[in-house]
């Protein structure tokens, strides 16, 4: 057997030990799943230093942001759902029509199964993490796949999940996502498939779990703008997007993608925004310990390319050997050039001016459906028509990025960007089965129900169900 068989034997082998363990009902009771909680608690504890060290040494992302938005929001996950477990695990008791008396009615959250969380590289620690303490709460049994972009954090993610669980509970599968998943997808019938990335692999991934019907969560991403009217606060709104903007060097799904600034305030915004940008990196952003890197030389060289798609107002320097492009900012783009029409996914701003909120929405029909919007104005109509009138996955209003923090809310796509919505309760729900189960009494029943029929039952039964 040569070693390619000898893998695929191997994962086939996992992956009946997950659906053995899952069958047993090992992983359905409070306790288990309070338990499993605890344990991913603890290992993120353990290896919380080689996690930022390795976040670090994969894209060069600050300590201060590498736990913010990656190892803190997993803490919160887990405070959440050991809190909330036991209430989100009840039976909901729900109205029962007259119609169907004597009965009661409740809804049931039961396990999927198996499920497949597919991982990207930007953010490799929440986004593998958060998915899975979902899975878990819900008393599931999981396969995680890290990105191998980021070669080190998936290297201890796995030591991480390897101490946390029992491999027949959860394990991880390491490799290229194109190498890997379409076998792992083939081989087994997955309960459910989580995969955060591109929107072209996610349509590969969707296209491939239809044969099996497997329900599919995708978390993509698209070009999301921030939206500037002319009585917002300027320099507030600047510095608000500067920081999303260049926050992990722009390499976020929910970052600001370009800013669509009113033709009135231009000329403060950007003066506001170079004097943030300065302000946060300095100078020599190259020289800030506080600023990442691009990923990889395939995504330094795409992200360089946009350069030459507008006037460079600030920034512009780049350094292949470091993968560094300084926070940079473009005006007199063409609607019809690349950085407008892809995701940067990198730290170049694009500032298209407008003159009437009809071109704004204009602009974002171009690229319908992004997964965020944020709106910069002191007017409520005017926040209500842009939140109201643009379709999206989620946002803010007078700041950028800060909803992904909050477990409460729901967070995902819609269209083009994703379809699904995780996060707190939420994650809880996505991987659960709801049953609907009506429980008759054994009290007398009106028996309208049963032949033979009549008109006197007909008015009774209309009657009922008005």
């Amino acid at each position: 057997m040569d070693s390619t068989s000898a893998t695929s034997a191997f994962r086939t082998n996992e992956l009946a030990a997950l659906r053995t363990c899952f069958d047993s009902g090992a992983t359905r009771p409070y306790r288990a799943r309070r338990d499993a909680l605890k344990a991913l608690k603890r290992a993120l504890k353990k290896h919380e230093e080689a996690l930022l060290n390795a976040m670090h040494a994969d894209m060069r992302k600050p300590r201060f942001e590498a736990y913010m938005a990656d190892i803190g929001i997993v803490y919160a996950e887990i405070n959440d759902a050991l809190e909330s477990l036991s209430e989100w695990m009840q039976p909901e008791d729900v109205p029962t029509p007259i119609s169907l008396w004597p009965a009661s009615s409740s809804i049931h959250p039961q396990p999927l199964g198996v499920v497949l969380i597919i991982s990207p590289w930007n953010y490799p620690v929440v986004l593998a993490l958060s998915p899975l303490v979902g899975a878990i709460a819900a008393g599931n049994c999981a396969v995680v796949k890290p990105s191998n972009e980021a070669p080190q954090t998936a290297m201890v993610l796995q030591q991480m999940i390897t101490e946390a669980f029992r491999k027949d509970h959860v394990f991880v599968v390491q490799g290229s996502g194109s190498a890997v998943v379409p076998p792992l997808i083939d081989a087994f019938n997955f309960d459910h498939i989580f995969f955060t990335g591109s929107t072209a692999v996610g349509r590969k991934i969707l296209l491939q779990a239809a044969p099996q019907l497997t329900p599919v969560t995708l978390e993509l991403g698209g070009k999301s703008p921030a939206i500037v009217d002319r009585n917002a606060n300027i320099d507030q709104a600047a510095k608000r997007i500067a920081w999303s903007k260049f926050f992990n060097a722009g390499q976020t799904c929910i970052a600001t993608d370009h800013a669509l600034v009113h033709a009135s305030v231009m000329e403060p915004f950007l003066a506001a925004f170079a004097k943030h940008t300065e302000n946060f990196y300095g100078k020599e952003p190259l020289q800030s310990p506080h600023y990442a890197r691009l990923v990889n030389d395939k995504n330094f060289e795409r992200v360089r390319g946009y350069l030459g798609d507008g006037r460079i107002i600030t920034g512009g320097q780049h350094d292949a050997t470091e993968r560094y492009i300084a926070p940079t900012v473009l005006t007199d783009v063409s609607l019809i050039s690349s950085v407008m029409q892809e995701e940067i996914f990198g730290p170049i701003l694009p500032a298209i001016p407008w003159n009437e909120p009809e071109e704004v929405l204009a602009i974002v029909r171009r690229n319908p459906t992004p997964l965020a919007l944020y709106v910069f104005s002191k007017s409520r109509s005017a926040q209500r028509y842009f939140t109201e009138r643009i379709a999206f996955g989620g946002g803010c209003i007078n700041h950028c990025l800060l909803h992904f923090g909050n477990t409460e809310l729901p967070f995902g796509g819609v269209g083009t960007s994703g379809m699904g919505r995780y996060h707190g309760k939420r994650s809880f729900d996505l991987f659960s089965h709801h049953k609907g189960i009506v429980s008759a009494g054994s009290l007398p029943e009106p028996g309208i129900q049963y032949p033979p029929y009549s008109g006197w039952k007909e008015r009774m039964l209309r009657g009922a169900m008005k």
